[in-house]
């Protein structure tokens, strides 16, 4: 089971709606978190060494994660998604766009 790791600023629009989205997969185990200190899940050096993948909304969140927590990525994929902070939480435009930037990444 592949564990992939969902990553945007605050962790309530965006990478929570990729959590609850890809969770309905059974090959997967999905979590989700924010680089800011004031995110609903905080993200951390665990979180980064329990995925085999991370996905990131944006550069911003990729730079951060490489300076707060470069020992733990130790090689991971970090995959840097480009979805701005425009959507809404489950926004049916932000669940056809992460479908579709996803599905190469995710296959089966």
């Amino acid at each position: 089971m592949k564990k992939v790791l969902f990553v945007c600023s605050r962790n309530k629009l965006r990478s929570p709606t990729a959590e609850q989205i890809f969770a309905r997969r059974r090959d997967l185990e999905v979590d989700s978190a924010g680089t800011n200190h004031d995110a609903d899940n905080p993200l951390t050096a665990g979180l980064v060494e329990w995925a085999d993948v991370i996905f990131v909304m944006e550069a911003a969140h990729r730079a951060k994660l490489q300076k707060r927590f470069r020992a733990a990525l130790k090689g991971k994929r970090v995959v840097c998604l480009d979805i701005p902070d425009n959507y809404a939480f489950m926004d049916p435009a932000l669940v056809r766009l992460l479908e579709e930037k996803l599905a190469r990444h995710l296959r089966g």
